[in-house]
């Protein structure tokens, strides 16, 4: 009599595909982000609350002046653009956990992406077409560090 033969546990059903691991690199994604993004906002909520004044500094002249310095328009663009693909793709994880149709599954994650290439677009067009001193503009709406026109 032969024993009954057992198969490892934890064997692919089926053969593994070939090509790239979408998912690994995705889980890898979310770690790798995870830790540039704490760096990244809690500097920013470093210099904005702790140094000068603290909160009472943070107005419009203030973000004015942060964002016409090349440093921080890369400091809050790389803070955007890694929130906004760490969150995205942690609602694609979850669609792909929860929806059980694949339909449903294609709709919600286009929708996801989309939403999240519309706001990368905007905020980074935001952050470095942003102008705290246009040109015409009344010498007393502007802030104090703009030329007087």
């Amino acid at each position: 009599m032969t024993a009954p033969v057992i198969e490892a546990p934890r064997s692919p059903a089926r053969p593994a595909r070939k090509g790239v691991n979408w998912e690994k690199w995705g889980w890898i994604y979310m770690r790798v982000s995870g830790v540039l993004l704490l760096v990244l906002i809690f500097g920013h909520l470093f210099v904005n609350l702790l140094t000068g004044d603290g909160v009472d500094q943070i107005d419009f002249g203030f973000v004015g002046g942060k964002l016409a310095t090349p440093f921080w328009q890369w400091w809050d663009v790389a803070m955007l653009w890694l929130a906004l693909i760490h969150g995205g793709n942690g609602m694609r994880t979850l669609v792909n956990d929860y929806a059980t149709h694949r339909t449903s599954r294609r709709i919600l994650k286009g929708a996801i992406f989309a939403a999240v290439a519309v706001l990368i677009i905007l905020g980074t067009l935001v952050v470095f077409t942003f102008d705290p001193c246009p040109a015409g503009s009344p010498a007393d709406l502007l802030p104090s560090f703009c030329p007087a026109s």
